[in-house]
């Protein structure tokens, strides 16, 4: 995972996060991979530390960037 140790969130946010990121794990298809869930969780980060603040839009574009990301 990358390095998000300076990230701070308020309990608001983190509720946000944690809301988007298990929607988007409940959203994949079985056997769920730990590194899918890194990638989700990554994206919903950085995302959320550019200010979004949107369940649905943190979930989507977490999605979005796991289907960019190369196949082993």
């Amino acid at each position: 995972m990358k390095n998000f140790s300076n990230a701070a969130f308020s309990p608001e946010v983190i509720e946000v996060m944690t809301t988007a990121l298990e929607a988007a794990v409940a959203s994949l298809p079985e056997p769920v991979h730990a590194a899918h869930v890194n990638a989700l969780a990554e994206s919903i980060l950085r995302t959320a530390g550019a200010g979004e603040r949107n369940v649905a839009d943190l979930q989507r574009i977490a999605l979005m960037e796991l289907q960019l990301l190369p196949r082993d």
